[in-house]
């Protein structure tokens, strides 16, 4: 299917009324919605990349429909109060520019869903298909044992990591006591509990022994980036963004204390997007890792305990 983009203005000036009125269909309602977000100059990066794909998860979202649903469904009449709902989240999304996942109350990651709300940063790592493929780059035979989600924010890459790899247990720690509120929400919505548990600290201070794996999507936003970036990401805790005038406060702290959580065998990754520059500037002496993924995303890097061992000084 193909969005329809051509409507010559805007109609969300019309009454509830009206619109319910004119929309039948969910396939009414997609293009309707397709065509406001394209006028509204929207932008997208949580979860989607286009008008067409966010009328697609708004509309299916509100219904509470699967991604993969019978393309049949399109031509159904939907119910009076099914328009209203879309209507009033269309209108929401494009008045307010709340990110879609806050709007609906859930972010998929790796394949799975994840409760969110403007406690956390909306699920989006491209670590997601590291977990997919059980770290396997790293761990052929035997799963890690221990597992740390350092700034794990919602909880979705430590809660992922247990679920692909149900022998492990995972710690999921973050200086946010709010974001560790809707952690133990997931925990509990996943069923974890028993292998996965929500720790309150200053990255690495509240959490004795070491782990096989530790993956990590710190903050990491430069000073400039974050004063540019779109009305969307302003919706977002400025805690789990910022990081400093080069977005390293954080990883440089990281790369200083991980080697004395890890096993001898054990690995850390972090994820530092676009500030994988000022990364190669500060530490050009250091072999990071900078991972490829086949659906895209840049600036997640790996490190062995023994590359950290070998380059412990240039971290002091």
């Amino acid at each position: 299917m193909a969005a329809c983009n051509d409507a010559p203005h805007s109609t969300l000036q019309l009454s509830d009324a009206d619109l319910r009125g004119g929309l039948i269909t969910l396939r009414d309602c997609l293009r309707w919605a397709a065509s406001e977000f394209h006028l509204a100059g929207l932008f997208y990066g949580h979860g989607t990349d286009s008008a067409w794909d966010e009328a697609v998860a708004l509309t299916l979202g509100a219904l509470h429909l699967p991604w993969n649903v019978d393309p049949g469904v399109l031509d159904a009449r939907l119910l009076p109060m099914e328009r209203g709902r879309i209507v009033a989240l269309v209108r929401s999304r494009i008045t307010t520019r709340r990110p879609l996942p806050y709007l609906l109350g859930e972010a998929f990651f790796a394949g799975v869903p994840f409760s969110v709300d403007e406690r956390v940063l909306i699920p989006r790592s491209p670590i997601a298909e590291l977990i997919e493929h059980g770290f396997a780059a790293w761990f052929p035979g035997e799963p890690p044992a221990r597992v740390l989600d350092l700034c794990t924010g919602s909880g979705c890459i430590g809660i992922a990591t247990a679920l692909h790899m149900p022998t492990c247990e995972v710690d999921l720690a973050d200086i946010s006591g709010e974001a560790l509120e809707v952690a133990r929400i997931n925990i509990t919505r996943h069923d974890v509990g028993e292998r996965v548990r929500a720790v309150e600290s200053d990255l690495f201070d509240g959490l004795p022994g070491r782990y096989d794996l530790i993956v990590s999507n710190p903050p990491y936003v430069d000073a400039r980036d974050l004063a540019t970036m779109p009305a969307e990401f302003r919706h977002e805790p400025s805690l789990a963004l910022g990081a400093g005038s080069d977005g390293l406060d954080i990883v440089r702290r990281i790369l200083r204390e991980a080697r004395d959580h890890l096993t001898d065998g054990g690995v850390l990754i972090v994820e530092v997007g676009n500030s994988d520059r000022h990364l190669e500037a500060a530490f050009p002496e250091v072999p990071f890792l900078w991972l490829e993924f086949e659906r895209g995303g840049q600036g997640v890097f790996a490190l062995t305990a023994d590359e950290l061992d070998a380059h412990a000084a240039s971290f002091a």
